[in-house]
């Protein structure tokens, strides 16, 4: 089974680099770069979400043969999602499972908090209460003067998000969220309206980013419900 990852604002491909040796062969970890950064530094940012979502659906599709699930966290769990919507709509099917961390529900959202994060220090601001950008990038101009178009992209993206209604997708989501995170169970259970699937919500410790202190815990649970998905077979 493969197992697109889908990185959270500011982030390259590279969050998940580690998750292809803590993860077992079977189950072929693929992080998603996306444009601006990483090996695409060269593309233009992207600061519509629907369109990026569409561009990003069209590169996975030859890839997306046999078994496959998406993961994204924060932004990238909306991106995961809106990309499974158009991948189940295209000719090469639906993915098996979806996870989602860190994140409301699509119908749970508020885009005008992000919309109002418009100067450098506002941006810094929300960077500092996330706390999951080093103090050494926040306090080091160089590095923020890098850092800071890429977010301000992303949080871009957040703010053009609307919510809108059409079938629920038929493959498995599971939803991850953090303990002293802003999200909260109800925030988090809404997802259930986003399947005809199976749905499952876990809570474990931490703040927005608890994917990384936890790494742990997020992979097993990926693992046992990519094995329920695969249907108990272990390649």
């Amino acid at each position: 089974m493969k197992l697109f990852c889908f990185p959270y604002a500011g982030a390259s491909a590279t969050v998940y680099a580690r998750w292809r040796r803590c993860l077992p062969g079977w189950l072929e970890v693929k992080p998603v770069e996306l444009p601006g950064r990483g090996m695409r530094f060269g593309e233009p940012l992207q600061s519509g979400l629907d369109a990026l979502a569409g561009q990003l659906a069209d590169e996975l599709r030859p890839a997306t043969g046999g078994r496959y699930a998406l993961f994204g966290h924060s932004l990238g769990a909306l991106l995961a999602f809106e990309v499974a919507h158009r991948l189940a709509a295209g000719p090469g099917g639906a993915p098996s499972g979806l996870f989602v961390s860190g994140t409301h529900a699509p119908s749970r959202r508020d885009a005008a908090r992000y919309a109002g994060l418009r100067t450098d220090r506002e941006l810094i601001t929300e960077l500092r209460r996330l706390n999951g950008t080093p103090p050494e990038v926040l306090d080091n101009p160089d590095l923020l003067a890098l850092a800071l178009p890429v977010l301000r992209a992303d949080f871009a993206l957040c703010a053009d998000y609307r919510h809108r209604s059409r079938p629920p997708l038929d493959c498995a989501l599971h939803v991850f969220g953090g303990t002293e995170d802003e999200t909260t169970p109800d925030t988090l259970g809404a997802w259930r309206e986003e399947t005809r699937g199976d749905f499952s919500l876990d809570i474990l410790e931490g703040n927005h980013f608890f994917i990384h202190p936890r790494e742990a815990q997020v992979l097993g649970l990926i693992q046992r419900y990519a094995e329920r998905l695969a249907g108990g077979e272990r390649p």
